[in-house]
């Protein structure tokens, strides 16, 4: 029996692997990541999603996607957010870079910049975009929201809090966002130490939540998500399409606007 009950778990643990490692190694197979490029001379030029601050008067909140840099895009994607204020002539960037730690003692990057940049070769796809009134009334929020991050002065990998940590903070501070940041955002779902429970980033639902690694998620944007291991596998009938590691959504594209 104890030689059976053995089995029975590597078997499981082998399912487990190969469920976890399928999507990553589409993702290679794909080409979707260049593990020869180098950050000195990768490509940072805009994508030309954003529209431009000079020809644009009204207020515009975006957010950002693309694949991780080298190996790490194999299994997650970096997000960041974007806010234009009415009649300003730029943008503000807001996210968390952890080479900024040990030189500025906060990971926490708020500059003025190019809101479209490519991230380092790899192409930012639109997350989200709010513009008019509804973007001016966001971006004092999410300004207080990035001041006020819990874990500018540490950063980790894996299961966070990292990049996507800080854009799931922002989110859910800021609720009326309803942000449903992409599922191979490896972080959004770490919740810091001792908190076990609470809203789903896009605020139409819940989530549990161990530590970043182990946790369930049901909302209304993002639909059911279960997380191993800090990658999630998931399934939306809002807008149908199945979730896989490393992969995110295959189905109906997630929408883009707030509300």
């Amino acid at each position: 029996m104890k030689t059976r009950g053995w089995h029975f778990l590597l078997r499981a643990l082998s399912l487990l692997f190969a469920a976890l490692a399928i999507g990553p190694l589409l993702v290679w197979a794909g080409g979707d990541v260049n593990f020869a490029a180098n950050w000195r001379t990768a490509d940072r030029s805009s994508a030309g999603l954003a529209p431009p601050a000079a020809a644009t008067p009204e207020a515009v909140v975006q957010v950002y996607a693309a694949r991780a840099f080298s190996w790490r895009g194999l299994f997650g994607v970096h997000t960041w957010v974007a806010t234009k204020a009415t009649n300003a002539d730029g943008y503000l960037v807001h996210q968390v870079l952890g080479w900024k730690l040990p030189r500025d003692h906060s990971v926490v990057d708020s500059v003025p910049d190019i809101p479209d940049r490519s991230w380092y070769d790899a192409d930012p796809w639109l997350v989200a975009e709010v513009r008019g009134a509804a973007a001016a009334a966001l971006i004092p929020q999410i300004e207080s929201a990035v001041a006020r991050y819990p874990y500018a002065d540490r950063y980790r990998i894996w299961p966070g809090p990292n990049s996507n940590t800080f854009v799931a903070w922002i989110a859910r501070e800021v609720p009326a966002l309803t942000l449903a940041l992409p599922p191979n955002a490896l972080g959004k779902d770490y919740l810091g130490p001792g908190r076990f429970v609470g809203p789903a980033p896009s605020g139409t639902g819940y989530q549990l939540s161990i530590g970043g690694l182990f946790g369930l998620l049901c909302a209304w944007r993002e639909g059911l998500e279960l997380n191993v291991l800090g990658v999630v596998f998931g399934v939306d009938l809002r807008r149908p399409a199945l979730t896989l590691p490393g992969i995110g959504r295959l189905g109906v594209a997630a929408d883009t606007g707030a509300g």
